[in-house]
């Protein structure tokens, strides 16, 4: 990037969380997350670096304090090594600001057409500060100051009365230049490995994780964000006011010595789709599977305000967010409806009967995995309190979850195995007739997975 070629007008300033410090023999320190030193700089460059330390200034700005010294180099060389912010402005107007978080691409050779149009990753959002545009792929985020530039988002030969060509040229060039635009609509369908991502995935898939973007855990990870601003939610979920379900308790004692072993258990594992209706899963059985995979053994606290969970599978930070709500069909000894597994007090809730409209889509739904599209037995959705992870995770949280989804299944999967039971999971759920079941605010408690479970047909 060259500074000289912005208006004069634009201001450059070190971008968020770099300082910059003289040491006695002239060299800059520099530090981002990986410090970096400047050497052999004159003094008026050096006083220009210091003016740019203080806060946003113009190239002239600096010029003045230099003495006739190249600011424009020093400008290149910050620019080249992802250092500096750049808040293009017109009529003394803030436009947009680029605002770099890794090392920035080299300008574009050629220009693209006025018939550019945005990348299907390029994202257009609003937070604190107003608006800004990103890319999982990018270097940089483009904040955008005017809302005047939003139409130029749709297309960069919007005509736009009140802005200068000159300011929709310098603006397509950026968008160019920062990796936010493709030359034509289909660009991106044309190469497999763009076209077979879709926009969330790839965003969820570079927002869980570090890398250019993300780069220490300050806002990262487990940083417990919330503490001291929210309660932590309640590690036990409000009980569901219908006459509960008593389960029995199995005897893990026996199971220890007379289950099959982990080996065989692991190699005999598979995904059941035909499961016999003329011998149903028994109530005792979900009753022990519950038990065996799902039960609380125990809650600690861990400092004020926080309390840790015990259960038989491992959940990040012990916080353990998932719930199970098993929606039966036909389960000798209990009858149909949709349940919540109260994992305290090992009994079955009741939540919805079995003639809700609610109920017959959680069931139908997996009716596409099995065999002649029959119902499942037991459907067993999978719930997240996601509250009880975002209260300490930031950016990772929702990845959490789905991490322990995964584990949650397996630990289902081999407890129904050893039990000689048929279990399934799914690849999708009906998410909005579980918030309609449950009546209960999808961003407190959500459906993340489902598995069917029952009895399976004779081989």
């Amino acid at each position: 990037m060259s500074a000289v070629n912005y208006p004069d007008q634009t201001r450059f300033a070190l971008r968020d969380g770099v300082t910059c410090s003289t040491t006695p023999v002239g060299t800059v320190q520099l530090n981002p997350p990986h410090n970096q030193q400047l050497t052999d700089l004159t003094a008026g460059q050096l006083q220009a670096l210091k003016t740019l330390n203080r806060g946003p200034a113009t190239v002239s700005e600096m010029a003045a304090v230099a003495g006739g010294d190249d600011v424009a180099a020093l400008m290149d060389r910050l620019a080249d090594g992802g250092l500096l912010s750049v808040t293009v402005r017109n009529s003394g107007r803030d436009l947009y600001t680029i605002r770099p978080f890794g090392q920035p691409a080299p300008r574009p050779a050629t220009s693209l057409p006025w018939s550019a149009t945005l990348s299907k990753f390029a994202v257009l959002h609003r937070d604190s500060e107003g608006f800004v545009l990103e890319h999982p792929r990018a270097w940089c985020d483009l904040r955008i100051h005017d809302p005047r530039l939003l139409a130029l988002l749709d297309g960069l030969g919007a005509a736009d009365a009140n802005l200068p060509i000159a300011v929709k040229s310098q603006f397509a060039e950026d968008l160019h230049w920062c990796g936010f635009l493709v030359p034509d609509a289909d660009a991106e369908d044309r190469e497999f490995t763009t076209r077979s991502w879709s926009t969330p995935d790839l965003w969820f898939h570079r927002r869980s994780t570090l890398g250019e973007r993300t780069v220490t855990q300050k806002h990262f990870g487990s940083t417990k964000w919330a503490k001291g601003q929210f309660p932590q939610p309640d590690a036990r979920k409000t009980r569901y006011p219908g006459e509960p379900v008593t389960l029995t308790v199995p005897d893990l004692a026996a199971k220890r010595s007379d289950d099959p072993t982990l080996t065989a258990v692991l190699e005999d594992r598979v995904s059941t789709r035909a499961f016999d209706d003329a011998r149903p899963i028994t109530v005792d059985q979900l009753a022990e599977l519950l038990y065996r995979t799902a039960r609380t053994r125990g809650t600690h606290p861990a400092g004020e305000g926080e309390e840790l969970v015990s259960r038989p599978y491992p959940s990040g930070g012990s916080v353990y967010e998932l719930e199970l709500y098993p929606v039966v069909r036909h389960v000798a000894g209990l009858a149909p409806g949709m349940y919540h597994y109260d994992s305290f007090d090992h009994v079955l809730r009741p939540v919805a009967a079995s003639d809700s409209p609610t109920v017959t889509k959680l069931l139908k739904s997996p009716s596409a995995t099995l065999v002649e599209g029959s119902e499942p037995q037991v459907l067993l959705v999978l719930a997240a309190r996601c509250g009880r992870v975002m209260w300490a995770y930031e950016q990772v949280a929702y990845a959490n979850i789905l991490k322990h989804v995964g584990i949650l299944m397996q630990t289902i999967y081999l407890a129904a195995t050893a039990m000689g039971l048929g279990a399934c999971a799914q690849d999708f759920g009906d998410t909005a007739a579980f918030a309609a079941a449950t009546d209960v605010d999808e961003l407190e408690e959500c459906s993340v997975g489902s598995m069917i479970i029952g009895s399976p047909a004779p081989q």
